[in-house]
């Protein structure tokens, strides 16, 4: 594997799996003071507003646009004309997301019954529009924060812009513990319970989490070299012009991704306490989704539109490669073990205060659902490069227009016949539906959307690694059960995990999956 790409992947995902543990200390945190009531309903709908408009305006259409863009420029006229193009980006996104905030803290009550219908006439829908306004203007702050993280990996610079995330964790662990120490402190909110008064609490660390993320990149640009600040009004330059010609097929694509989560949200809605079970289970698949999908997207995608611009095929075809290695490496493993333990980690990690038992084998089930197409969510990681790094953005949109059919489909006509999970399935269906378009699409651009022999060698290799350690993981829950039903649950869960990965290791190692001597070659390397 390239040098650098491994430094990248590695990188990325360190800084994101500390923010994934960061994120379990916060939702750990979150059950302990609100469970799955209103005010958690209230705070997990609120808060998904602004993340559901980042990741269509940032993560989704504007940054797979903007890096492209931005990298022929770099290797075309330098470092100079990059950053010209990156000002007037950065002052057209300052007057849009400007003038958007405003218009969702005005239209909020719209927008919570857009994401949570069953939440009408109902202390949620009030708690979730307060909320909502406070948090709302987080999606000016972490898209200014996304777009100059775009700058920063375009330039081979990881490490801010993967650490930024953690920050946000970091303030809402400290809000919350405040809160817990010195409630006192936290009277101007006139909360009337101790559930109102976190929720309060969390919401108002959204918008301060998004400043100080933004704080941490646009620093971090400017050591660099990268100036970043508009030195003129907004205006329609040409650059400007092909940016949202290759942006508006992935805009509506991101806005189909989020439709999809919106309709298995407003499912979720009519089921109390569904809402929040699902987000627990997100948080739990999110961390292997995190630090291996999200580590590939933003390392990729630049380097396979350098090789693209240099007509580098073999080059190509490698980085593919290795990057399916290195997710399937990590994300068939984390599948297994959520489905062979998945109520032994929501038990340990969440059920305590307001999260009870019943929490716990709710939140398993959505877990279950989630770990099935997680090799689906981190695969289209891999794929949707080979696209968007062609400027080609316009066939993900045909997919994931069919993605949102099978979801809907799903979500809204299983509903009826087995409830809440209906939501979770409809996502993971969606999912893999988008794999299978993705694939089938690549196949017309030749050798480069091809795995080379290594790469298909490995992956049953590293399925059967799995399949085992699964195997070894109900083994030793067996044997660690009296150790889970007393005050040692926490020690008994490290050494189920410790195990895991231990047997994983060893089996891949002894399969021929992975080999260490690589791994230890490649991180010489970058000493």
């Amino acid at each position: 594997m390239p040098p650098r790409l491994i430094k990248g992947f590695l990188t990325v995902g360190g800084w994101t799996l500390l923010s994934r543990i960061l994120g379990f200390v916060r939702d750990i945190l979150i059950a302990r003071f609100l469970g799955t009531g209103a005010a958690a309903e209230a705070f997990f709908v609120a808060f998904s507003l602004p993340n559901m408009f980042r990741r269509f305006f940032a993560e989704g259409a504007f940054n797979m646009a903007f890096v492209p863009l931005y990298a022929k420029k770099l290797e075309s006229g330098g470092p100079d004309e990059a950053d010209a193009f990156a000002r007037d980006a950065v002052a057209g996104m300052v007057i849009i997301l400007t003038l958007f905030s405003v218009l969702g803290i005005l239209f909020m009550p719209g927008l919570v019954l857009a994401m949570a219908s069953g939440f009408a006439e109902d202390e949620r829908f009030t708690l979730a529009v307060i909320y909502g306004r406070i948090a709302f203007p987080y999606i000016l702050l972490i898209s200014l924060a996304a777009l100059v993280s775009g700058v920063l990996n375009s330039n081979g610079r990881f490490l801010a812009a993967a650490a930024a995330p953690v920050l946000l964790n970091v303030v809402f662990i400290a809000a919350m513990t405040v809160v817990w120490v010195r409630p006192d402190l936290w009277d101007w909110l006139e909360a009337p319970t101790q559930a109102r008064l976190v929720g309060q609490t969390l919401t108002w660390s959204v918008p301060l989490g998004g400043l100080v993320q933004l704080g941490l990149v646009w620093g971090a640009a400017a050591r660099a070299g990268h100036r970043l600040w508009p030195r003129h009004r907004p205006r329609m330059t040409p650059d400007l012009k092909r940016l949202l010609v290759i942006a508006a097929p992935a805009a509506l694509a991101g806005g189909v991704v989020q439709v999809n989560l919106l309709v298995g949200r407003q499912v979720a809605s009519y089921f109390d306490g569904a809402v929040a079970w699902l987000n627990y289970a997100d948080r739990l698949y999110q961390l292997p989704l995190g630090v291996v999908g999200i580590a590939i997207g933003v390392v990729l995608l630049p380097d396979l539109a350098r090789r693209v611009r240099a007509d580098d095929r073999a080059g190509q075809r490698d980085a593919y490669s290795r990057a399916f290695e290195f997710s399937w490496l990590l994300t068939i493993p984390s599948a297994v073990a959520l489905l062979v333990v998945p109520s032994l980690l929501v038990y340990v990690l969440f059920e305590r205060g307001a999260f009870d038992a019943d929490d716990t084998a709710r939140t398993a089930i959505a877990l279950m659902i989630y770990a099935l197409g997680l090799p689906a969510f981190v695969l289209q990681k891999v794929l949707q490069p080979l696209y968007f790094a062609r400027e080609d953005t316009r066939r993900p949109l045909n997919y994931a227009m069919v993605s949102l059919v099978v979801n809907a489909v799903a979500a809204v006509g299983l509903a009826p016949v087995i409830g809440w999970p209906a939501a979770a399935l409809g996502t993971t269906f969606a999912a893999w539906a988008m794999v299978v378009l993705l694939w089938r699409g690549a196949r017309t651009l030749g050798d480069v959307a091809k795995l080379d022999p290594r790469a298909r060698s490995r992956g049953w290799r590293i399925i059967l690694a799995a399949v085992l350690m699964g195997a070894v993981l109900w083994i030793t829950a067996q044997i660690l059960n009296p150790m889970f039903g007393g005050s040692w649950r926490g020690l008994a869960l490290a050494l189920l995990v410790g195990t895991g990965m231990l047997s994983y290791f060893g089996f891949a190692q002894m399969l021929g999956a992975v080999k260490m001597s690589e791994l230890r070659g490649a991180l010489r390397r970058q000493r």
